[in-house]
């Protein structure tokens, strides 16, 4: 699903030399994940597991953390597979 309000433009970062006119040119349009492929989400049983079990056990409503993972095209072209397979509770500070 396309939202507007959530999409940001990317930029590079400054440099010293461009390789090209870092100029605009013609209109803008959206890139989107979705938009030409289709996604699949596939997370291990492991993974999940103790993502719960951290947040049962934690004491505050919110709390952040991070799911690690690798995105991979399909073999047909077609669709790509997001495969989560790590979880790490962060820091609290």
């Amino acid at each position: 699903r396309f939202v507007p309000e959530r999409m940001v433009p990317f930029s590079f970062p400054l440099s010293k030399c461009a390789l090209w006119d870092p100029v605009p040119m013609g209109d803008v349009i959206g890139s989107h994940i979705t938009y030409y492929r289709n996604p699949k989400l596939a997370m291990m049983e492991k993974t999940l597991r103790l993502a719960y079990r951290h947040a049962k056990q934690n004491e505050k409503k919110l709390f952040s953390c991070f799911l690690l993972g690798t995105l991979a095209v399909d073999e047909d072209g077609e669709g790509i597979t997001l495969t989560i397979d790590r979880f790490d509770p962060g820091r609290e500070v």
